[in-house]
Parts: structure tokens; sequence; C-alpha cells
């Protein structure tokens, strides 16, 4: 028999370690760049490593779901998060900043198996809007886990605490997920032909698997870019980076609870095109506001990434079905093999950005959130494509329905 109730909250589990992994270390980053000499740059390469583990791991799992199934892969999930964690406690195994570059990559490719394992595993449990409300339901346990995570990371760095106890936090959660996962039985594929490789693959040639496939790169660094530097680009800003983190998340995870009637009312075209345009409000007003204002740049922000990452992945379990496993793994795939390659951009961006403001006379904490501020200005060039793009995808959508 398929306990549904206690592989989704296994599942739950198994996402709040990944938003541990990530906002914790989104928390420590000074603490990592004073103890290791780190430049913004290096910093981009370790966090690029969370973001590359990620989709290595989702588009290998989606490959071999239907063979080696999803309670395999989930224990590949724990091996690489347990190693991942001690790996990163002891970083000078390996020389310090290689440690730390080996380490996020071994917790990325437990994260990428999460997601490899759980979203198809789910839309097999589920159908129809039951299964768009459960999918929204496990995804808000990431921006849930964050609110966590970074106020624990808050209160644990103003108590003077290092970052080593912080990233023993992550193994909770991991050691909970394992223990729901162990001797369950996992639901089989409801829809005929999807466990194909090669009816997956003729789905996913399709125009708007295709379309679908771009459109997400660009959500997915609409969403992570910001939140993975907030610490460092928020922290002259007036306001705190963390609060800000645990604001962005927190108002994502009660958004995500809720879903089930947004898509309902707007269907996920709308919902992916209204978010579109709050993103890129948000991002724009944590580009130039300062202080209070920083936090209502948080909630425009929130509120326009919070429906992204679950509507993406329901839209093609619903729209494009027999892509399967591997259609959902690739298009998560694609979101955080894109927000890997951004995120020693991003670092790039910071740098070259302090060296401008310094030259232009500016200095210490002036120089800091001139710098910040001017990233997320190029940042607001994401969501703002995908603006465009919806609008694009809305009427496309809207015509196919006129001529059924």
């Amino acid at each position: 028999m398929v306990n549904q109730n206690r592989l989704f909250l296994g599942s739950c589990f198994a996402l709040i370690t990944t938003a541990f992994s990530f906002s914790i270390r989104a928390g420590i980053l000074p603490q990592l760049a004073t103890d290791f000499n780190l430049s913004a740059e290096q910093l981009g390469f370790i966090n690029s490593m969370w973001f590359l583990g990620f989709p290595i791991a989702m588009i290998v799992g989606g490959l071999v779901y239907h063979t080696v199934g999803p309670k395999k892969i989930m224990m590949i999930a724990f091996v690489c998060h347990a190693l991942g964690i001690i790996l990163t406690l002891y970083p000078q195994i390996l020389g310090g900043y290689t440690g730390l570059l080996v380490s996020t990559f071994l917790i990325g490719i437990g994260n990428g198996c999460t997601e490899a394992a759980c979203n198809p595993m789910i839309a097999d449990a589920y159908s129809g809007s039951k299964m768009s409300t459960m999918l929204n339901r496990f995804h808000m346990w990431f921006p849930g886990g964050i609110v966590v995570g970074s106020l624990l990371s808050k209160f644990m760095t103003d108590a003077g605490l290092g970052w080593q106890p912080q990233i023993w936090l992550i193994l909770v959660p991991t050691l909970v997920y394992a223990y729901l996962f162990w001797g369950q039985e996992f639901p089989k594929p409801k829809t005929e032909g999807v466990t194909s490789i090669g009816e997956n693959l003729k789905a996913m040639v399709t125009p708007l698997y295709i379309f679908m496939f771009a459109c997400m790169a660009l959500t997915a660094i609409s969403e992570f870019g910001p939140q993975q530097w907030t610490g460092l680009i928020m922290s002259k800003s007036g306001a705190s980076p963390m609060l800000i983190l645990a604001l962005v998340t927190g108002l994502m995870a009660v958004i995500r609870y809720f879903a089930g009637p947004i898509v309902a009312k707007f269907d996920q075209t709308g919902v992916l095109l209204g978010s579109a345009v709050l993103a890129t409000i948000g991002i724009y007003l944590f580009s130039t506001q300062t202080g209070p204002m920083a936090y209502v740049a948080a909630i425009f922000f929130a509120c326009g990434v919070a429906l992204f990452w679950p509507n993406m992945i329901g839209f093609i379990a619903e729209k494009v079905p027999l892509s399967g496993a591997l259609g959902m793994s690739i298009l998560g795939g694609v979101g955080m093999f894109s927000t890997s390659i951004f995120q020693p951009i991003i670092g790039k961006w910071i740098d070259t950005a302090k060296a401008e403001q310094t030259a232009a006379g500016l200095t210490g904490d002036a120089m800091e959130l001139a710098a910040g501020q001017a990233t997320l200005s190029t940042m607001t060039l994401f969501p703002g494509i995908l603006i465009v793009a919806f609008l694009i995808l809305f009427f496309w959508q809207k015509g196919k329905t006129a001529k059924a």
C-alpha cells in the first residue's frame, strides 16, 4: 500500500533540507569570506556549485526515475546531503576553498535528487487540481524552510555563534526525511507511455516544451539571484538582510499554500504573467530603496517569484504530460543550471560595481550600498524579459483553448 501522507511529508522534509542548505549558506557567506579570505567572485563560484550539482542530479534522476525508482534516488540524496554537510564542516581536508566547492556540489546533488524523485512522485500520487495544489504545497516548504533557516542563522550569528554550528542544523531535516521514506512503497506512473524515454523525448521537442525550457532559465535566476546574494547586497541598505530573506520566503510559503484557488481562477499562464510583472517591480524597488522601504520591495518580490517554480513544473505536468519525470527534471535542471552559471557572473558584477563606485569617490557603507543597488538594477532584465515571454504564452494558450 502507498502511504501518500507519509511520502508527501517525507518529500517536504527533504525540501526543507534543500532550503536550509540555501538559507544558512546565504547567511554565513560573510563569515566564510572572512575565515577563508575569499572574494565575492570566489563566493560566487562556491554558490554556483550548489546550483550546478542540482541540475546534474535532476537530469540523471529524470532519466533513470522509472528504472531505478524514487526510493533509490532518495537514498543517494541522503548520502550526498550527509557527506556534503560533513565536508562543509571540515573543508580543510581538501584545502579550504576547494573543500567548500566540493561540499557545496555534493549538497547540490542531494537537492537535485530530491526534486528528481519527489516532483514526479507527487504528480503520480495525485491528479487534476489536487495535483497542482499538492505540488504548490510541496514547493511551499522551500521558502518555508528558508524562513526557518534564515531566522536561525540570524539569531545564531547575533549570539556570536560561528558558521559551523549553523551547518549542523541542516542535518536535522536530513535525518527526518530518511526515516519517513524508510521502507515505504512508492506510486506507479498514471499516464500511459510516460515510462518510455522515446515518448518523453518526442514530447520534449514540441514548441511548447522548448518555449517553457527557455523561460525556466529566466524564472529561476529571477528568484534565486537576488535571494542568494541578499546578505552581501542588502547589508548596507539600512534593513536586515536576513529579515528581508525571511519576509520574502515567509510570504512565498503562504502564497504557495493557498495557490490552488489562484491557479484555478487565472490558470497557470495568467499566474506566470502576473508573477513576472510583480517580480520586476520588486527587484527594481530593491535597487532604488533603502531602510523600511526595502521591506516593501521584499513584499512585491515575494508575490512575484512565489508561484514561478511550482507552476512551471505543474504546467509541464498538465500540458505536456508525456514528457514525464524526465521532462519535469530537465525543466528544473535548466533552471538550476542557469542559476549556477549566473552566480559567479553576479559576483563579478558586484566586484566591478565596487571598483566603479570606489573610482567615483565613494567609500565604506555608501560604496557597498551603491554597488549592491547597481547589481540589482541589472537583475531587473531577467523578469523584464519574462513579461514579454509570458504575454506570448498567455495568448498562445488562449488561442488553443478557443480552437478546442
